[in-house]
């Protein structure tokens, strides 16, 4: 279990190098999004040496999937089964070939595990049955199966109430990319040599998916691989959005309701907001937003002195984010669009927010730079209306995109900004950061130390404004391997 062709993953190695090695049988769920690597993940940490792999067919009735599976079964058994009759039958001669090979531990694969369930296939039973009564057979059998569709991997497999429950020995959730493995991957993987700002600009459109990030072309400039992916003709990203909440969501419709509303308020909804928005239901909205922040494509943030009622939910998958703002809209009409608005307002802006959401994919890397890893805090947005205090004094209202409030009694008001050049702070917007701390601390009457922090691409340019500024975290920050 060398694993030399996996780019970073060192945690997710450990827990399976783990699992592979105990002196017990073990069930394996690795999930996430569609297009992370999972099952680059399980087939090149043992190699691809498998006693039996099978994956599931999107899309695929039993018939077929039942057909493929006894495929698979003769070729590595070199028997010829029948038909099977069901997925019970297909899971007893499963076990009957593995227990044939006379080993002391049997290592299978089931990839796009949910796939494999349609409609009245009892494939779940089956499936249960067969690794419920794996215990009489006194081998151990390291059983890995996989599944991009995250709601089916929590609801149907891990969080089973049935025959399943607490069945699952380790679990493993395989988030996109940082920049660091971003960085190491198109420097290892694709022989590219970029920038960090670059990789920065591919991270804020692909989203740190590896099989996005696998596609571009070195010989491209970014722009014009951009393009080539998203706007030309037949661009091979084009209708990947459409698909991916296909392959991930049963009601895909309503989930893609949900984050076009949230792409059109960047800022952020309540559940209220989304509900009047979307039209839907109460108990249909709460299990979208759930399976949609446990996806990654959203992210549910409190305010300070606010309960969980009052949750914001805001889009935080750049890869979605950059499909409705340029891709779906008609911007595709241009095949050189993205060379062609390189310096346009509409890009300044998507790139403001998409460097935000980057900067909160990155808080580990945050508290790192500032010393406070080692310190208890909760990250927070904060946001107030216009009010007016006991003395009549009447305050604007204001918003605040991150706080870290921390236990050591010091707040740090955030600002990532993304620039060309050092960051310029003038005198009006000395005069907002200082005016809108005041509104914080008279809205909140925190008595703790405020310190304002700075996020951006190359840092603050000095002058008789930055003073302000009491810490720093650079672009370069960002990419430091630790994603703890």
């Amino acid at each position: 279990m060398d694993a030399v062709n996996i780019i970073g993953r060192t945690y997710e190695r450990k827990l399976i190098r783990q699992c592979a090695q105990s002196d017990k049988s073990e069930l394996v769920a690795v999930y996430g999004r569609r297009r992370v690597g999972k099952t680059h993940l399980i087939k090149n940490s043992f190699d691809g040496h498998f006693d039996f792999w099978f994956t599931g067919i999107y899309g695929a009735n039993r018939d077929v999937l039942m057909l493929q599976f006894r495929m698979e079964l003769s070729k590595v058994s070199g028997k010829e089964y029948a038909n099977f009759k069901d997925w019970f039958s297909a899971f007893e001669a499963l076990k009957e070939y593995l227990t044939s090979l006379k080993k002391d531990t049997v290592l299978v694969f089931l990839d796009e595990l949910p796939w494999m369930e349609t409609k009245n296939s009892n494939f779940l039973p089956a499936f249960s049955y067969f690794w419920n009564m794996w215990s009489t057979s006194g081998i151990k059998l390291k059983l890995f199966v996989c599944g991009s569709s995250t709601t089916w991997m929590i609801d149907r497999l891990i969080g089973d109430k049935g025959g399943l429950y607490g069945r699952v020995t380790q679990s493993i959730y395989l988030h996109p990319f940082n920049l660091a493995e971003t960085e190491e991957f198109l420097s290892l993987k694709k022989q590219m040599e970029l920038n960090r700002v670059q990789i920065l600009e591919l991270y804020m459109i692909l989203g740190g998916i590896p099989y996005y990030l696998d596609m571009l072309d070195k010989e491209l400039p970014v722009s014009k691989n951009i393009d080539r992916l998203l706007f030309s003709a037949n661009a091979p990203l084009r209708t990947e959005y459409e698909f991916l909440f296909r392959s991930l969501f049963e009601d895909s419709a309503s989930y893609r309701k949900v984050i076009s509303a949230l792409a059109s308020k960047l800022k952020g909804m309540t559940r209220l907001e989304l509900k009047a928005a979307t039209k839907l239901e109460g108990g249909n909205l709460s299990k979208i937003l759930r399976n949609l922040c446990s996806c990654d494509f959203l992210r549910q943030y409190l305010s300070i002195g606010k309960t969980e009622r009052d949750a914001m939910y805001q889009l935080s998958d750049n890869f979605s984010l950059f499909h409705l703002r340029f891709v779906e809209n008609g911007s595709g009409q241009d095949e050189n669009y993205w060379t062609n608005n390189l310096t346009s307002g509409e890009k300044n802006s998507w790139a403001g927010y998409a460097f935000e959401q980057t900067c909160l994919h990155h808080l580990p890397q945050i508290k790192e730079k500032l010393g406070i890893s080692g310190i208890l805090s909760n990250c927070y947005t904060w946001n107030t209306r216009s009010f007016t205090d006991l003395d009549g004094t009447l305050w604007k209202g204001t918003q605040i995109d991150l706080l870290i409030d921390r236990r050591d009694d010091v707040i740090n008001i955030c600002e990532m900004k993304f620039a060309s050049d050092e960051y310029v702070i003038t005198q009006d917007y000395e005069n907002k950061l200082r005016n809108r701390e005041r509104i914080f601390r008279e809205a909140t009457n925190t008595k703790k130390t405020t310190v304002h922090t700075f996020v951006t691409t190359y840092g603050v340019r000095h002058n008789m404004h930055s003073s302000i500024v009491q810490t720093e975290v650079k672009m370069d920050d960002l990419f430091n391997p630790n994603r703890k």
